[in-house]
């Protein structure tokens, strides 16, 4: 293994630990607050007939549940990832791999992102740095990334505030528009423009868009904060003080939906950052999300065991079916287009 790849490899387990044992969630919240659903005393429904089920990329799921890419690329990460995807197979919900760098780079590590045997039918996505494309990647290195977990779709992730704190981030971001919109032509799977917390613009959702991106995560401020993480890896006191001044930085969750939504109304959207139940789920999907991303809480919950994850689905599921009952809603059509979420 180069020096590259050992570094590559460390920083992932890095990730990994800081995530289980530090705090480094936003101080603000998603946002999310704002909004309330209201209470219906009559809604004419029954509640055992509610359906949580929906399709994204023609793929039928039993519930509009993603969870969100977070690790791979060391021994370690193998077991969280077998995990998450045995749960996913298990409950019906779609699932994202960490950024696969790592297995770009090191062959030997593609194990730890390939959770097929596990999870045979989910809705699956792969996962690269879109900066990578203005450094050394190209449209080969993204369908590499597809065919090593034989994926439904690429997630290409933005992160441009967490390479700007990072020691040695990749900072030219000159002219990656162009190459995200090569990469969305040539692929044969579709392509998902996804932010790591910081929130999605109605104009990058419009960027975006324009390039050929088939959905986009909006990954709102308000759960993970990267600069956070990165805080704590920072090698020196200089990196460590730049990195904090941007731990609240980014578009809370809920106005990202929003300004994604005006910025890329064809486009189906994700909605993740900071969610942490079912509640927040029913409002996001009220907002105009088509799925709801879990990252920090299945983290903690994989940690666990298989078990532990499969009980926290179920009981964001369960959350979900009573809000909607709460305010009759019988299908997520009928919560899409609820006229009882208000802003407060």
């Amino acid at each position: 293994m180069s020096p590259d790849e050992t570094t590559h490899a460390s920083r992932k387990l890095e990730h990994l630990r800081i995530n289980l044992q530090e705090n480094v969630q936003f101080r603000q919240s998603n946002g999310l607050e704002r909004y309330r659903f209201v209470h219906q005393a009559l809604p004419e429904i029954n509640q055992n007939e509610i359906s949580l089920a929906t399709t994204f990329f023609g793929k039928p799921l039993r519930a509009p549940i993603l969870i969100s890419s977070m690790t791979g690329g060391a021994y370690e990460a193998e077991r969280i990832n077998l995990a998450l995807a045995t749960a996913a197979q298990t409950t019906g919900v779609a699932m994202g791999l960490g950024s696969q760098r790592a297995a770009i780079e090191n062959d030997a590590l593609a194990y730890t992102y390939q959770v097929r045997r596990v999870a045979p039918d989910i809705l699956l996505f792969a996962n690269l740095g879109a900066i990578q494309l203005n450094y050394t990647y190209t449209i080969d290195e993204c369908r590499r990334a597809v065919e090593m977990i034989r994926a439904d779709a690429l997630i290409l992730h933005l992160n441009a505030i967490q390479e700007a704190v990072q020691a040695g981030g990749n900072t030219n971001w000159k002219g990656l528009l162009q190459k995200i919109e090569q990469v969305c032509r040539a692929l044969d799977v579709p392509v998902i423009g996804k932010e790591v917390g910081f929130g999605i613009s109605e104009d990058a959702a419009r960027q975006l868009a324009s390039a050929g991106v088939a959905a986009l995560d909006i990954a709102g401020a308000g759960g993970t904060s990267w600069a956070a993480v990165e805080a704590y890896r920072a090698p020196s006191s200089f990196l460590r003080e730049l990195a904090e001044a941007f731990w609240d930085w980014g578009i809370p969750t809920a106005e990202s939906l929003i300004r994604a939504r005006r910025g890329a109304p064809n486009l189906p959207l994700i909605a993740s950052g900071g969610i942490r139940d079912g509640v927040q789920a029913a409002q996001c999907i009220a907002l105009g999300a088509g799925l709801v991303g879990y990252a920090s809480p299945m983290l903690r919950l994989a940690d666990r065991g298989v078990e532990d994850v499969i009980a926290g689905i179920k009981m964001v599921e369960e959350q979900m079916r009573t809000a909607m009952f709460g305010i009759g809603a019988e299908n997520l059509d009928a919560l899409k287009n609820t006229k009882h979420l208000e802003k407060v």
